[in-house]
């Protein structure tokens, strides 16, 4: 199951970056945005057991200055992210290390937002004259985001 169903990241990706999703490359743009959510989590998950605990809290997380902002920027759309949907996701990965704190757990979907948001920004960026999406520039801005994050 997806972190976000097509019809919820259409509307996103309108939103966010005036982007047009063909429901084909829905997968693609869920599966680089769930696996950079990991990475954070991954990331948390060794800085929390750096300073000795045994849970994961949300400053744990390498969450950016361009990452918070981000976050902001998707509350503003006002779209939602089922965390029911977040936490069915993490349960289809290998369990990390050590829990996740709750209020961590709450930010989870704003968190993913803006993942989203940020993907759709660059693949915009990639390709400014294009509202529909295809598979190059979603590759090109998986590349981008893999190194920024």
């Amino acid at each position: 199951m997806a972190i976000i169903g097509y019809t919820k990241l259409e509307t996103l990706f309108r939103k966010a970056a005036s982007l047009d999703l063909d429901k084909g490359h829905a997968k693609e743009i869920t599966d680089i945005v769930e696996k950079k959510l990991v990475d954070l989590l991954l990331a948390g998950e060794r800085n929390a057991n750096l300073n000795g605990r045994d849970v994961i809290w949300e400053g744990d997380l390498p969450i950016t200055k361009g990452l918070q902002e981000t976050i902001i920027a998707f509350k503003k759309l006002e779209e939602a992210i089922d965390i029911q949907d977040v936490l069915n996701y993490l349960t289809t990965i290998p369990p990390l290390k050590y829990p996740l704190d709750a209020e961590l757990e709450a930010k989870l979907p704003e968190i993913t937002g803006a993942l989203l948001v940020v993907l759709a920004r660059i693949i915009k960026e990639i390709d400014t004259e294009k509202r529909r999406v295809n598979h190059e520039v979603i590759e090109k801005a998986k590349r981008i985001i893999d190194l920024t994050l």
